[in-house]
């Protein structure tokens, strides 16, 4: 019998009120790895009212102690990587070296984040009138609800709670439905860490059911979500309407790789199939552009080719898969239709293209695919496809380059290969994306830099680094005169 999971609320592991569950799959077999729960809005209610009890006193825990249970919690990662790896490979399909990043990604958070119990500073400046003290300090915002994807079902609420807690605030965390024993797991372990009862709840469900009864809850003070852009809008404009809630969005990317003619190409190609097919294209950092020289262009082409067509495809536990199956059949029928679009398009299949077998395996498997002779305005080139399709967009130089790359909706990552350093910091000063790569792929963010983009890629917040403080806080001014007379700010100093 399948292992059940229930909803975490106010220090108790409980079943949805209705008592309805859902099963995890193993996206590579379609093995039932366990049963959650399926919870609705009475189940929300309930977790929104624990978050906001614990409130009261979570945020009058010094900072230090609320850092010392997340370095406990990074303890206790760091010893179970292998545990969670295997399990993230079982429910979200990435190959084990992979998984074990995602794992390594949320330990690393956590350590930061610890830290910061000890800093989160603010600003002590000079008072323009005698006698008078001015500063600036941070304040949690309150209930957090924290939305999450299937992709990278450990880092990124690892991203967004670490800070969340750091700071004094409660979070009702909803996973994504293919993903929630991961989540289990993750909140097993700050309860282990000795998180007091209510400052994190844990609720299973689907976007319709759990996730609308978060954006509408008067209870709820902030939104933290990663999706795509059409659902980010959603939350936006549900959130501004039910008590114009804070909201954090990180959303899609149409990410570019460019490469110029003085590049190292053995460097190149390698950075190149890391980003584009490194778990299976669904990224928000994925590349899914290459954007290069036409002088060699073609080239690039062969040897782009020649390496997709030799990944080989499995269950990410086995030692030989290096490209694992997509989430599930709807992911799959997307990527199939946008290999359709590119073909009427008028690109140039090189490669993939098909719905792979893989022999034993009934998962959502897709031939790693390269397109060539794509024009900027194609949607291919303009759309956020979500798996392990590349595009080849030949252009006539750098100016020509940094104008393609800028030229879509999404402004997340971008990278570019020279040995010209003039060229070089050329691209970091015009290049419009929140992460920029010299001579590296489009992925392999670290945590203590900021971590989103521009457009449509989110709506201005950072996750990780110390930027994500302030998504999580509100900043309070203090004055203190102790003049012992009226002062008048601006009207008294000239």
């Amino acid at each position: 019998m399948a292992e059940f999971y229930g909803n975490y609320i106010d220090g108790r592991w409980v079943p949805a009120k209705s008592g309805r569950r859902s099963p995890s799959l193993d996206p590579a077999t379609g093995e039932v790895l366990g049963e959650v729960a399926r919870s609705g809005p009475e189940d929300v209610d309930e977790a929104v009212e624990a978050a906001r009890r614990a409130f009261r006193t979570w945020r009058l825990t010094p900072a230090p102690k609320r850092g010392e249970i997340l370095y406990r919690a990074a303890e206790l990662l760091r010893d179970r990587k292998e545990e969670l790896a295997a399990m993230l490979t079982r429910e979200m399909g990435k190959v084990l070296a992979e998984a074990r990043g995602d794992v390594q990604e949320a330990i690393d958070i956590t350590y930061f984040m610890a830290g910061e119990g000890r800093r989160q500073f603010g600003h002590t400046v000079p008072s323009e009138l005698p006698d008078k003290w001015a500063m600036a300090v941070r304040d949690p915002i309150g209930v957090v609800a924290v939305i999450t994807p299937w992709n990278f079902p450990t880092a990124i609420p690892s991203w967004k709670i670490m800070p969340a807690l750091v700071l004094g605030n409660t979070v009702v965390f909803k996973p994504a439905s293919d993903t929630p024993i991961l989540a289990a797991m993750l909140v097993g372990i700050l309860e282990e860490a000795g998180l007091p009862p209510g400052v994190v709840n844990l609720v299973f469900g689907g976007g319709e059911e759990v996730g609308e009864a978060l954006l509408r809850h008067p209870g709820v003070d902030m939104i933290s979500f990663t999706g795509s852009v059409e659902s980010g809008q959603h939350v936006a404009e549900v959130a501004a309407r039910h008590g114009l809630k804070r909201v954090s969005l990180e959303l899609g990317g149409k990410n570019a790789v460019i490469v110029l003619a003085d590049a190292d190409l053995d460097l190149a190609v390698d950075g190149i199939i890391w980003s584009a097919y490194g778990t299976t294209g669904q990224r928000c950092t994925a590349c899914s552009r290459l954007i290069v020289e036409r002088a060699v262009a073609e080239e690039l082409e062969e040897r782009i080719a020649a390496r997709a067509r030799s990944l080989r495809l499995g269950h990410g536990l086995r030692p030989e898969t290096e490209v694992g199956p997509l989430i599930n059949r709807t992911a799959l029928e997307r990527v199939k239709s946008y290999v359709e679009v590119g073909r009427r398009e008028g690109a140039r299949l090189v490669v993939g293209g098909e719905e792979a077998e893989v022999p034993g395996l009934a998962g959502a498997f897709f031939q790693p695919t390269v397109f060539a002779d794509v024009r900027p305005e194609m949607r291919i080139a303009r759309e956020e496809i979500f798996g392990p399709v590349l595009s080849l967009i030949p252009v006539d130089g750098l100016e020509e380059a940094i104008e393609v790359n800028n030229g879509v909706q999404y402004g997340l990552s971008s990278s570019l290969y020279t040995r010209d350093v003039h060229r070089a910091f050329r691209a970091i000063r015009d290049l419009a994306t929140g992460i920029v790569y010299i001579n590296a792929g489009t992925i392999g963010a670290e945590i203590q830099l900021p971590f989103g983009g521009y457009r449509m890629t989110g709506n201005g917040h950072r996750e990780a680094g110390i930027a994500a403080l302030d998504t999580y806080s509100e900043w309070k001014s203090i004055y203190v005169d102790f003049s012992g007379r009226l002062q008048r700010a601006q009207i008294d100093t000239h």
